[in-house]
């Protein structure tokens, strides 16, 4: 468990250090919303295709990437509906303990997966990236339309944000890249290198900066249950599906990083563009992140050594 430990602290020592930075306004009024609009659609898909072009997966972890998600989003599903049944929380209220407990902060995540699992890690991460997200959106969207009910839903701009997600494109040209052993000239070498190498301590910068502390204000019982269902029940109910499987190695800790994340920020954009509980969302987006700190490397310790 220390050398998990050792290896989280800089992750979130860079978010806290985005945080200061943020509050401190540093270095500038409106930089770190630019510098999050930078990392996301230009550093992050250089470095899923410069990590992703580089790696040599067998053939069959693509498929047991797709089989192990699909599980692990249909049992968490079931287990957060019947949170609702026992519950019964207004529509509003459950998209968003919905969603913090079952969306994945993807920059935490590639952060953690490099510093712990190498580049086999970033690999195997960003595959599973470019199958979660989309099925995660499709999921949510329609968790929205059954719960919600503000008008009748668009599923075009869905599916458009889907396509032309950053990190959804560079995934996919890279596992291109890959599987056709393309490789990389010297020049296009230099050129990713360096924004990949940048990627991940800025893309945990951006997460620190916007962080809203006080929306923690709204924490209630929805904040609860939810951050629990994703920073507990999820990873330990992933290692479950990962044995029943048969499932064993490295992709096994990526499954089980990927459960154990705090929500995704971008979870606040669609509560509140589709009538959910927004104010709830950033609390439950900022007390994951913080809580994670803690759940993250104790939980990581123990399941990892179990799987």
């Amino acid at each position: 468990m220390s050398v998990v430990v050792q290896a989280l602290i800089p992750v979130f020592v860079l978010i806290v250090i985005g945080h200061l930075f943020r509050r401190w306004q540093f270095p500038g009024e409106g930089f770190w919303i630019q510098a999050e609009r930078f990392t996301y659609y230009a550093l992050f898909p250089a470095m899923l295709i410069y990590k992703l072009g580089q790696a040599r997966l067998p053939a069959s972890a693509y498929g047991d990437i797709l089989l192990l998600i699909v599980a692990m989003l249909v049992a968490m599903t079931l287990i957060l509906v019947l949170i609702q049944l026992i519950w019964r929380w207004p529509g509003p209220v459950y998209s968003s303990v919905f969603q913090g407990g079952i969306r994945f902060n993807s920059y935490v995540g590639l952060a953690a997966a490099g510093m712990l699992l190498g580049d086999e890690g970033i690999s195997l991460i960003a595959v599973a990236v470019a199958v979660k997200v989309p099925l995660l959106n499709l999921l949510c969207i329609l968790m929205f339309s059954v719960t919600c009910r503000q008008g009748k839903l668009r599923l075009a701009p869905v599916i458009k944000a889907i396509v032309t997600n950053p990190l959804i494109i560079g995934s996919v040209i890279g596992v291109i890249w890959s599987f056709f052993r393309i490789g990389f000239h010297p020049v296009v070498a230099g050129i990713l290198a360096p924004l990949s190498d940048l990627a991940l301590p800025m893309g945990l910068m951006c997460v620190g900066a916007g962080l809203q502390l006080k929306a923690l204000r709204n924490a209630s019982a929805p904040f609860l249950v939810s951050s629990f269902a994703k920073l507990v029940i999820f990873p330990v109910l992933t290692l479950g599906l990962a044995m029943l499987l048969g499932m064993s190695g490295t992709l096994v800790q990526v499954a089980i990083l990927l459960a154990a994340l705090p929500t995704a920020t971008s979870s606040y954009i669609l509560a509140r563009q589709l009538g959910g509980d927004a104010p709830l969302m950033a609390a439950i987006i900022s007390g994951q992140t913080l809580l994670g700190m803690v759940t993250l490397p104790l939980l990581l310790g123990v399941l990892w050594q179990a799987a």
